[in-house]
């Protein structure tokens, strides 16, 4: 049964509450689980051109369109403009080669990846100084990649268009600079790192929020040591509050994670390849939590950040880099 839980964005778009999200997935791992995803009833995938495998969802979507499974206008494709493609005259070549490669003719949302700008190669891979940190293009601009992402509504490529890692400041230039308000911030958020200002001002503002890593991330730590980088990542499925409510429902501590995000009026797109675990996230709407339950849980937040993007030294050299990180000053 398809999910039928949906937050209706500013521009009257409805967008499923719960997706799948597939950073660091293999080809392989991926076409299985999103198989098994639309199986299980998701509808919202969650990808990017920088994930490395739109073309691997973009044959299961086929396979699912062309057997007549399931209809395009019943999924939500959510896919992003990457960082190394941040410039206003890279968003409609960049749109159109993730629709090649995901073999659709729109996408549901088009999202700014980061609020700054990676150089590259002309071979697709980073630049980096002389001290191995990634070279950053100091000349992004906010408000004229939003122009043209503006354009790709009126042409048909996106239904939606919004951003991803973008601060309070940050939104509020773009929204003080448009035609067409942004429909949703992507954010990491999770009870560890509620970010409360930003989501209360992009509510305020019917800007939607959608948490990635609801549930904290241990590939990132995978992906911090490959660059190099370490540090201790926390597990939200060990916290005791987390535990204790799971228990007293009967059901899984992300089960409880994901329905705290849902009750605040927040979309969530966990990432799992694991078949059990893909209709666990998904099966979060037979219970509630309490208001109890819900002010223990709000009272966990700790402002730890577990995708910091120290994974990308040098990063925090762009002036539009806010996060804090080891590197940082």
């Amino acid at each position: 049964m398809a999910s039928t839980k949906f937050l209706t964005l500013n521009n009257g778009e409805k967008m499923p509450v719960i997706g799948i999200g597939t950073w660091q997935s293999s080809d392989e791992e991926i076409e299985t689980a999103i198989d098994v995803a639309l199986s299980a009833g998701y509808r919202h995938i969650d990808t990017a051109p920088v994930y490395g495998n739109e073309k691997a969802i973009g044959r299961v979507l086929k396979r699912w369109l062309d057997a007549g499974k399931v209809k395009r206008e019943d999924l939500y494709i959510v896919t992003k403009l990457p960082p190394i493609a941040n410039r206003p005259h890279e968003v409609e070549p960049t749109i159109k080669q993730s629709l090649a490669d995901l073999q659709l003719d729109y996408v549901d949302m088009y999202l700014v990846h980061t609020p700054f700008t990676l150089f590259i190669n002309p071979d697709g891979s980073f630049q980096f100084d002389d001290e191995g940190r990634v070279k950053v293009d100091k000349s992004t601009d906010h408000v004229a990649v939003w122009a043209e992402m503006e354009k790709l509504v009126a042409s048909g490529l996106a239904k939606s268009i919004g951003v991803s890692n973008f601060s309070k400041e940050q939104v509020a230039r773009l929204l003080k600079n448009c035609k067409i308000r942004p429909a949703n911030n992507q954010i990491e958020h999770h009870v560890y790192l509620q970010q409360r200002d930003l989501v209360d001002f992009c509510k305020a503002e019917n800007v939607a929020i959608t948490a990635y890593s609801p549930l904290g991330s241990k590939g990132i730590a995978k992906f911090n040591a490959a660059a190099g980088v370490q540090r201790d990542l926390p597990d939200l499925m060990d916290i005791p509050e987390v535990k204790q409510i799971a228990e007293a429902h009967k059901k899984t501590p992300a089960q409880v994670l994901l329905r705290w995000i849902i009750d605040t009026g927040v979309v969530a797109i966990p990432k799992s390849t694991n078949e059990s675990r893909l209709k666990q996230n998904l099966d979060v709407f037979d219970f509630e939590l309490s208001a109890e339950e819900v002010a223990k849980l709000c009272a966990l937040d700790k402002n730890i950040r577990i995708c910091d993007f120290s994974f990308f030294r040098g990063v925090e050299q762009h002036p539009e880099f806010t996060f804090k990180n080891q590197f940082t000053d």
